[in-house]
């Protein structure tokens, strides 16, 4: 199928961009338009004018800055996965942007853009959730800064107002020490996650887990951060009870009813499953502290 009409808007500096888009209540923000056009092309998305953001200066590079990785709005996922600075501050970055679409799309795609798009199985939100990552926002009234977990508010939606522009995301650099995992179950490689999951975690001196982080994507209508099994497994060794604790724990957090793809029972497996191996991935990674 093809697009409906739709005038084409190229501005050249934000307050322009800003302005398009409140002058039009129907106006969308075109990125990479990797997920954009092709709900146009099935007639799910009919926006009156595309605002192209492509060659509004400032919107473009990836910097590390205070202990925040600085990625712009038109930062590509495949120019992220393969920034060497970037791997070297965190690591668990690129392992997720593996599992993201296939390179073709990750060429083109935004990491910014997949945010603003917030598909509760994308992979982007997940790690934006699990890293307590952050969003830039310029709009008429100036710029606000929104935490992940507020960002993204049910399925395809976010906190974004319409007039807004998300100008540049941030995630933190991976403490020292840190292990990190991430994966997911699909249908087939490429696919949006049946469910996924990602996990960072410290261990103290004695073995024991310091903090711990986790989250998921596909088992709600919007990426969620799994507190109750971060709660289980605080202070322990991981061991197989603790373990248990944690995945038991989070089969409340499976709220997607069964659909097309599978059922709410095989996610809470899935989910079960990741849990376990995901967190002895991290743990094995991690770097305990040393006594004083």
């Amino acid at each position: 199928m093809k697009p409906p009409l739709f005038d084409y808007k190229a501005p050249t500096t934000i307050a322009e961009a800003v302005a398009m888009l409140a002058a039009d209540p129907d106006a969308a923000v075109l990125a990479g338009g990797q997920s954009l056009l092709p709900a146009m092309n099935f007639r799910v998305a009919n926006p009156s004018a595309l605002v192209d953001i492509q060659h509004v200066q400032g919107l473009n590079g990836i910097s590390i800055d205070k202990g925040e990785i600085v990625v712009k709005a038109m930062v590509r996922h495949r120019e992220l996965e393969l920034d060497v600075a970037v791997q070297r501050a965190n690591p668990l970055i690129a392992e997720t942007l593996q599992h993201v679409a296939h390179v073709p799309i990750r060429n083109r795609g935004t990491v910014v853009g997949s945010l603003c798009h917030a598909d509760p199985s994308g992979e982007m939100p997940l790690l934006f959730v699990l890293l307590g990552g952050t969003l830039a926002a310029c709009g008429p009234a100036g710029t606000r800064t929104i935490a992940a977990e507020d960002f993204f508010t049910a399925f395809l939606t976010t906190a974004r107002m319409h007039d807004e522009i998300i100008t540049e995301a941030r995630l933190p650099v991976l403490p020292e020490g840190a292990g990190w995992a991430f994966d997911e179950v699909t249908r087939r490689h490429g696919d949006y996650a049946l469910v996924g999951v990602g996990c960072v975690l410290a261990l103290a001196a004695n073995g024991t887990v310091e903090t711990i982080r986790l989250a998921a994507c596909g088992i709600a209508d919007k990426p969620v951060r799994l507190k109750a099994s971060e709660a289980a497994l605080l202070d322990t060794r991981l061991a197989s009870a603790d373990l248990d604790k944690a995945v038991a724990a989070s089969a409340s957090a499976v709220t997607t009813p069964d659909d097309m793809n599978t059922s709410a029972a095989f996610r809470r497996r899935a989910l079960g499953a990741l849990i376990r191996r995901l967190v002895a991935k991290a743990a094995a990674r991690a770097k305990p502290k040393e006594q004083p």
